[in-house]
């Protein structure tokens, strides 16, 4: 199954090395992406999602999205563009956003949102990724284009809600999810609309890719069918 792989803020397409070979090793073909970035111009968040769907238009119907934190945004965007293509959506330590919904705000810097570091995040999201890991994957960061994080998502098609969606989820299992969603208003009444939805809790900090590579691909391959 062709399986495009979509990064959150600040990474690129080499932030899922650590799992395309088990992918690969299930059969399954992955596409990292690395989305476009501040020198193609003054992006939003829907320039990111039309990046995405160049790349589903490439491959035969039936592929998997997977999207990481703020590229959960992003690949929900791709399935409402193109539901009748998508087989199923993988949101990793994500929630699906509603219409008009943006990633988040960060300070712009020169046109750009530049990596503020780990320090800046709460402990729940970085206290399991040690002192080698922050060093090594720190360098690898990219600015993100300024307007991408806070700029509104547009979603238009109810049919996205009939895509097969997984939640990967750090911290949360199905019950709690749906508990902390509550606080998110809209964000709970899209949740509530999917039809085919499941939520696997990983016990891992935000960045189960870096923190735990092996154990999370495992959990990737078994959602992805």
């Amino acid at each position: 199954m062709n399986v495009i792989l979509v990064p959150g803020l600040w990474l690129d397409a080499s932030s899922w090395d650590d799992v395309v070979p088990a992918l690969e090793a299930a059969g399954h073909l992955p596409h990292p992406l690395t989305l476009p970035g501040p020198a193609v111009g003054d992006l939003v968040v829907d320039d990111w999602v039309d990046a995405v769907v160049r790349e589903i238009d490439l491959l035969p119907a039936g592929v998997v999205l997977v999207g990481h934190s703020g590229g959960g945004n992003v690949v929900w965007g791709a399935a409402d563009r193109r539901p009748d293509r998508v087989a199923r959506v993988v949101l990793v330590d994500s929630a699906v956003p509603p219409p008009g919904a943006m990633i988040s705000e960060f300070p712009v810097d020169d046109g750009v949102v530049r990596f503020p570091g780990w320090d800046f995040f709460d402990a729940d999201d970085v206290d399991d990724l040690d002192d080698e890991t922050r060093a090594r994957t720190a360098p690898g960061m990219v600015d993100v284009p300024g307007r991408v994080p806070s700029s509104p998502l547009t979603l238009g098609d109810d049919r996205r809600f009939d895509v097969p969606l997984t939640i990967l989820s750090g911290r949360y299992d199905d019950a709690g999810l749906r508990d902390a969603l509550r606080e998110w208003g809209t964000f709970a009444d899209e949740f509530a609309r999917v039809r085919d939805a499941e939520v696997v809790r990983l016990g891992s900090g935000h960045w189960p890719q870096f923190s735990q590579p092996r154990a999370f691909a495992e959990r990737l391959v078994a959602a992805i069918r």
